[in-house]
């Protein structure tokens, strides 16, 4: 495996580069891990329902989005951020598998906002939209299911052409489905030994304020590197097994890790188990891990031979990523001497789950092209050459619910694209290096790599050289979602589109047929006037309990399963017409309605 892994690691290190070092624009940080990594805290409920039909049990938070000062560099002033109840990243929810949420976040900031929750496979009113917005003094209660196997997620902001701007700000944080019955099976690390880390990249002003990059249209990099809101943080651990929730919550760095004992020696192994979409189906050991905006890699790290020492996780060039002098140290562990528990801290198991892979076919049922257009430096991203304003045409695309359809995520532009897909987990099918080497860069990569191949993702990086061939079944609702690049400049400045997953003719199955729209005037933001426990028991939760709005996903995907079978064409998109776009909407901010 060493070998496999390390042919990797050499291969990434020769990713395309496409400029020198640069000089940094940040004040020098000059107290490298001296402080140590901060863990957000764990959120609690104000109030919980139980639906009498289904026993379902609904709990109800409340996170407010509000302006905070923190000092970043000792030696220099407070930034000013803005984040979920005052600090970044926000608290982590941590919530058993089963157990459905209504998260109300309120807006006591100047800017508007939206909230997604990545990685959820929420219903379309509840999933995000941007430009379902919640604006200054208002609220929107957001229902999630928490259904899907034990992954992690997070929650960011999602607001229309500000997404950068709110997300570089503060506003993001971990959302941890946990499935108790996995977990014991598995008898990986918990509690204390299984850490979130969220990783971001900044740029600093000479006052120690983070940078005003409102006006930037390609890319924000950063030149100083964080993990939960401290810039590079030392973490004392024991010598055992950890696991590590990795999540790149920067705006647009893609970082490429690996762990050495000393500087620049190694790299060590580190054993990948977990992804966007949950566990991998065996730990897969690796020498680098490539980790673009927003994916998330569940990572186990051994210490049992390293007491007394210290290990350095490091990031080295990756992709069209810009490099600066002095980067490279993220984050320091301190191994002590002492083992206070020994749960988790078996061998790894060979097998961890089996994986629900969707039925591959040989057609290519649709290509996207991520590419820019325009003249510096009004840049603009586009797919397919239509950008989310358009918005008589973004809708790019017509999929009946439960059809599996294979995608090629095309990268371009001189520039690399995380791409997210909302609702569905995707299987990587491919990776290719495409395009002879030109004004200095190189091909992409020309395969899968052995951690990406043991997974099913949400977000696939897409080299600027690079096509990827993405798997997924639409399902399992429907209604009109977005697709984007992550790189979240991109984003804001029109790299985004949507997908509808339509409505099956005569399928009978039982359940609510609204919930299509995003933009359902049902659930848009209102005025906040104070939350009352007594009403959330009395008419919040109850009103979200009777719309079943999430039901019993595992019948609702054999149901769909057996419609398809039982006609003709069969369940691939390959058999699929396209179908015709929805009518011109009658307003400028249009959100069509799946057919």
């Amino acid at each position: 495996m060493v070998s496999v892994t390390f042919l990797f690691a050499a291969a990434s290190a020769l990713l395309p580069f496409v400029s020198a070092i640069l000089p940094r624009q940040s004040p020098e940080y000059g107290h490298d891990f001296e402080f140590p990594l901060p863990i957000p805290p764990i959120k609690e409920p104000l109030t919980s329902h139980t639906d009498y039909k289904t026993g379902t049990k609904i709990d109800f938070y409340e996170v407010k989005i509000r302006e905070f000062k923190k000092r970043l560099f000792p030696d220099l002033g407070e930034a000013t951020l803005v984040g979920y109840d005052g600090m970044a990243p926000g608290p982590t929810f941590r919530i058993k598998k089963g157990t459905e949420s209504v998260v109300r976040f309120v807006n006591e900031y100047g800017r508007k906002s939206a909230v997604h929750l990545h990685g959820s496979y929420s219903r379309a009113p509840f999933d995000g939209w941007a430009e379902d917005t919640i604006e200054p003094g208002q609220y929107k209660d957001y229902y999630y299911p928490n259904k899907q196997d034990g992954r992690t997620l997070w929650y960011h902001d999602h607001a229309m052409g500000i997404t950068a701007l709110n997300v570089y700000s503060g506003q993001a944080g971990f959302y941890i489905i946990e499935d108790p019955e996995m977990e014991a099976k598995l008898d990986l690390p918990q509690g204390k030994y299984d850490i979130p880390l969220m990783f971001q990249s900044h740029f600093y002003d000479a006052s120690g304020a983070i940078t005003d990059m409102t006006g930037e249209r390609n890319s924000t990099f950063g030149d100083t590197f964080s993990v939960n809101g401290q810039i590079l943080p030392y973490l004392d651990v024991e010598p055992r097994k950890y696991r590590f929730r990795f999540l790149n919550a920067a705006a647009s760095r893609t970082f490429n890790f690996t762990l050495v004992e000393k500087d620049w020696e190694g790299p060590l192994p580190m054993y990948v188990v977990g992804s966007d979409s949950g566990f991998t189906s065996h730990p897969v050991e690796t020498l680098s891990l490539v980790q673009a905006m927003a994916e998330r890699w569940e990572v186990i790290i051994d210490f049992s031979n390293y007491r007394d020492k210290e290990l350095t996780l490091k990031s080295s060039r990756t992709f069209a990523d810009e490099d600066y002098e002095g980067t490279g140290n993220v984050l320091q562990f301190r191994v002590g001497r002492r083992v206070t528990s020994k749960q988790g801290n078996g061998p790894l198991p060979p097998k961890l789950i089996d994986l629900q892979l969707p039925t591959d076919h040989e057609k290519i049922d649709q290509r996207w092209n991520f590419t820019r257009t325009g003249v510096a430096p009004n840049f603009t991203w586009l797919i397919n050459n239509v950008g989310f304003s358009d918005v008589y045409n973004r809708v790019l695309r017509n999929v009946p619910r439960g059809t599996i359809e294979k995608w090629i995520l095309h990268g371009g532009g001189g520039w690399s694209h995380p791409i997210h897909i909302h609702l569905v987990d995707f299987q990587i099918v491919s990776r290719t290096a495409v395009e002879p080497r030109r004004n200095g860069t190189a091909p992409g990569r020309s395969g899968v790599t052995p951690y990406e191949a043991a997974a099913l993702k949400d977000v696939s990086a897409v080299g600027q050289n690079e096509e990827v061939t993405v798997l997924a079944k639409y399902a399992p609702w429907a209604g009109t979602y977005m697709f984007h690049c992550h790189n979240l400049i991109h984003e804001d400045h029109e790299m985004m589109a949507a997908f509808n997953v339509t409505r099956l003719p005569e399928w009978g199955y039982p359940e609510s047929m609204g919930l299509l729209d995003p933009m359902d005037p049902k659930f848009r933001a209102k005025e906040y006037r104070g939350t009352a426990v007594r009403t959330l028991r009395d008419e919040v939760l109850p009103m979200f309990a009777e719309l079943r709005a999430y039901g019993n996903v595992e019948e609702v995907m054999r149901e769909l399963d057996e419609y398809h079978a039982t006609r003709t064409p069969a369940l691939t998109g390959s058999a699929w017409p396209t179908l015709p776009p929805p009518p011109p909407p009658p307003t400028a901010t249009p959100t069509p309605t799946p057919a």
